[in-house]
């Protein structure tokens, strides 16, 4: 027993409401999956979605499961196993993103970015792992990002989580196959999902419009969602470590893993444009210190 390459597979897509784990989900169900569980915790998004997987012909659960709560993802995993018999896919894909330079973040947008992105990753990974070794085959895919791979001014926390999730897939990789187990770390480009405007939980701290946002991201250029997921389907077929979609990041990936001065020589160039062009990014003036006519003139030590 090995395997199954989407027709006939289980699927576990945690953050499979919308976005990506949603259009992954249906995909999926197109291509003759045989049972799909919908982890997320918008269940009204989650019942709907599930609704269109079981129009494409394929069983469809939801888990309303936050991927911060270690207890219930375990919960969620051990039910999916136990009702199919098999895992043959984790697309372990619930994130979320926050956006603002780094000196201007709060302790709570760190807090939720890692909790979410890292420890929500890990959570995951700690209940379908170990089944997977144990049935002796299966393949996890950990949604990364392009902004894994390379550093984004504004994203500094989600770069900080998204590179965590990347070098752990690597490392992660080379044991799993020595139990028959496949890792891949899923990079995606900018992709058009509700995550460009922050999404339903992430968060944007500085006073912009969506439409404003959105302008920000078209520089990008946004890959279809539907495109991205058929085109992350039949990488994650091949088996690839790591995969980068759309098509057209992956010129610029090659490049800034080769040449490292020219990544932060266009970063500080899209630093210094995003300042021109979006003054709501702009970072407040700090009122600089004065000191007292006494105090400046008190000798030093």
């Amino acid at each position: 027993m090995g395997i199954r390459t989407y027709q006939g597979s289980v699927t576990i897509i945690t953050g499979g409401a919308s976005g990506l784990g949603k259009a992954l989900g249906l995909e999926i169900a197109r291509l003759g999956g045989a049972e799909i569980v919908v982890s997320d915790i918008q269940r009204e998004m989650a019942e709907e979605t599930a609704e269109q997987i079981r129009r494409l012909g394929a069983r469809a659960t939801v888990e309303i499961v936050d991927v911060r709560d270690a207890e219930a993802v375990e919960r969620m995993v051990a039910a999916a196993h136990e009702r199919a018999g098999r895992i043959d896919y984790v697309f372990n894909n619930a994130g979320l993103g926050v956006m603002g330079e780094a000196h201007l973040l709060e302790a709570r947008d760190w807090q939720l970015t890692l909790d979410v992105n890292v420890y929500g990753v890990v959570n995951v990974i700690r209940a379908a792992y170990p089944r997977l070794v144990d049935q002796g085959f299966g393949h996890l895919v950990n949604t990364a990002s392009l902004a894994g791979l390379m550093g984004t001014p504004f994203l500094s926390a989600y770069c900080a989580a998204k590179h965590a999730v990347v070098g752990l897939s690597k490392a992660m990789r080379v044991e799993a196959a020595h139990h028959g187990v496949r890792v891949t770390a899923l990079c995606p480009g900018v992709v058009k999902t509700p995550i460009l405007t922050s999404g339903a939980f992430g968060r944007t701290i500085y006073e912009i419009t969506d439409a404003r946002l959105l302008q920000w991201w078209k520089q990008f250029k946004p890959g279809d969602v539907d495109v991205f997921a058929k085109e992350c389907l039949d990488e994650v077929a091949r088996n690839k470590p790591i995969i980068v979609l759309p098509k057209h990041n992956r010129a610029t990936a090659t490049l800034f893993r080769m040449f490292p001065a020219l990544e932060e020589k266009i970063a500080s160039k899209l630093y210094a444009s995003t300042l021109a062009r979006f003054p709501e990014m702009r970072p407040p003036k700090r009122a600089k210190a004065t000191t007292g006519a006494a105090e400046a003139a008190a000798p030093t030590a």
